[in-house]
């Protein structure tokens, strides 16, 4: 509970600083660069050489493709009953199969499961939803965005490869056979301790709160598969085949998480829907810190 109001606390830190002049409008995406290129890669060169590999991290890197195919085909028939616009459709199948497994679902999951918990996490955001985004969030941008180009797979392939955190994750694998000095554990330990107040004062800072009526019920229908029947999928799925543990609790919260900060600014971007991206993003948020809490009382 402690964690909980410092996460919280850091978020209103974020919304406060908004309204000084003194900040930049380009502060959070400056803080976000900061945690991409040296707050998250030391998290992960800090904590992967701590995983034991077994068959087990199956679990925590396939459950969010399943709750991707899962949450896509259920947009994808919602958009044929409700008779949304192409990019609406875009917007939520950016958005609705992505989740904030990185900058916000690290934290909480350090926050409600521990620290033990945070490798386990790194799985399913390395081996889940980043690839998820370099290659699925790549081809609905391509089919519902305003561009014209077409993305080919050296595309996808190089982003996939220059992005920073993927780059610290093959280098903490190739590492693991040999330990740390002390100078680098020590480094890379109060490196990564600046993830957290970080990603939630960039949270904080660009939450966008206005709405247009018209984007409620996109927004409520997306936010009920993304906070409320993807995770309660993935809890049946695990009951259902007998699995449990700490790392199989990993995976059903991250399933829990908010839309991912990244996909909203490339729907923004792309004008896909940028309205009802920006109350996915900021609205999913604050509902999470109601719906995360309750999703843990079910681990």
């Amino acid at each position: 509970m402690q964690n909980f109001i410092i996460i919280l606390t850091l978020l209103l830190i974020g919304m406060g600083i908004k309204r000084l002049p003194v900040f930049p409008k380009e502060t959070g995406n400056v803080l976000n660069l900061i945690v991409i290129y040296f707050s998250y890669p030391a998290l992960i060169l800090l904590n992967i050489p701590k995983l034991v590999f077994s068959n087990k991290l199956f679990i925590p890197a396939t459950i969010p493709w399943v709750m991707l195919i899962f949450s896509a085909t259920l947009v994808l028939l919602l958009s044929k009953m409700l008779k949304w616009d192409r990019a609406v459709t875009g917007c939520l199948l950016l958005l609705i199969p992505l989740g904030n497994t990185s900058f916000l679902g690290i934290p909480m999951v350090r926050a409600f499961l521990g620290e033990q918990a945070v490798p386990y996490a790194l799985v399913y955001d390395q081996l889940g939803s980043f690839p998820a985004l370099a290659t699925y969030g790549t081809l609905i941008l391509a089919i519902y965005g305003s561009g014209e180009s077409k993305p080919s797979l050296k595309k996808i392939g190089k982003k996939i490869i220059t992005f920073p955190p993927f780059i610290a994750l093959i280098l903490a694998i190739v590492l693991r056979p040999f330990a740390y000095p002390p100078v680098v554990l020590n480094f890379l330990d109060m490196s990564s301790a600046t993830l957290v107040p970080l990603v939630m004062i960039a949270v904080g800072f660009q939450l966008q709160l206005k709405m247009d009526r018209a984007v409620l019920s996109q927004l409520s229908v997306g936010l009920a598969i993304k906070l409320v029947a993807a995770p309660l999928l993935a809890v049946l799925l695990t009951r259902i085949m007998g699995l449990g543990g700490e790392l199989v609790q990993v995976a059903i919260f991250e399933a829990g998480m908010p839309p991912m900060v990244t996909a909203g600014a490339l729907a923004i971007l792309d004008d896909l829907s940028p309205s009802l991206a920006a109350a996915l993003v900021g609205i999913g948020i604050l509902v999470s810190f109601v719906t995360l809490p309750l999703l843990y009382q079910l681990l």
